[in-house]
């Protein structure tokens, strides 16, 4: 059983989640820093000193701190927008990659011009 679990554990897919996740966490802690350090602060400025963080109300003894929420959705907008560009760059370098990869196409004049230009060759070979 321990040897299944290391073949699952040291498998590619497994290892490269725990890199995902790993540096997911990290990028996190990016974002929640720009958000809470630079985002809000500029928010707050536009919307008269307002510190959205702390926008709550009272019912009872329970506080809605719906700034929070505000805040948590500004936090995954930012994330969802980071992803987006950073997939475009990516996807846009791949592409770039398989162009140059690519076999350059062959027009049917050049078709025509190579298969002559081997005929002649073979021509004077045969000489």
């Amino acid at each position: 059983m321990l040897k299944e679990f290391k073949a699952f554990a040291m498998r590619g897919n497994i290892v490269d989640l725990a890199i995902g996740v790993i540096i997911g966490g990290a990028f996190n802690k990016i974002v929640s820093s720009l958000v809470n350090d630079m985002v809000m602060p500029l928010i707050g400025l536009v919307l008269g000193g307002v510190n959205l963080s702390g926008l709550s109300f009272t019912i009872g003894d329970a506080s809605i701190k719906y700034g929070m929420f505000l805040q948590t959705i500004v936090d995954f907008l930012i994330v969802a927008f980071s992803v987006f560009c950073i997939v475009k760059v990516l996807n846009k370098l791949k592409k770039q990659e398989e162009q140059q990869n690519a076999a350059p196409v062959v027009t049917k004049q050049e078709a025509l011009l190579t298969e002559i230009r081997d005929l002649l060759q073979q021509r004077q070979v045969g000489q």
